[in-house]
């Protein structure tokens, strides 16, 4: 019974993650369209650092304490091919949450110099970085 507590809280935890890693850069395109100091601009500093400090950080770290939990409960995992392939994705995502957090702290200094365009080709990439997850978890074909 623990071990799909664990489960279930890590699923809770990645959910949460990845609706910031896909709702963040989204924000940026927005941001990329206000002006410096205007009145949008200096909202979209506080949704960006409320997103990133009290959704995103926490969720991922709960992911990573839950994910951990279950590969204690599971040891054999190891033995297979499919949790390395998982957990390099997941490294994916953590470098991309990483990024995320630089390009914030770039806008809310007004030092933004990168277009629209990269944001919105940055917001498919977690998106990309869970299908392998869930193909590898779900699929495990090696």
């Amino acid at each position: 019974m623990l071990y799909d507590w664990v489960k279930a809280l890590h699923v809770i935890s990645i959910i949460a993650w990845m609706a910031g890693l896909l709702y963040l850069p989204r924000l940026f395109v927005y941001h990329c369209e206000a002006p410096a100091g205007s009145a949008t601009s200096e909202t979209l500093k506080v949704m960006e650092r409320r997103l990133l400090r009290a959704i995103m950080n926490p969720a991922m770290i709960a992911s990573y304490v839950f994910g951990i939990w279950l590969l204690v409960l599971n040891p054999g995992w190891f033995e297979m091919g499919w949790i390395h392939a998982k957990l390099a994705f997941v490294v994916g995502l953590t470098a991309i949450h990483m990024m995320m957090a630089g390009w914030r702290r770039k806008f809310a200094e007004d030092r933004n110099q990168r277009p629209q365009r990269f944001f919105r080709i940055m917001n498919e990439v977690p998106t990309l970085l869970m299908i392998g997850i869930v193909i590898f978890v779900i699929v495990k074909p090696f």
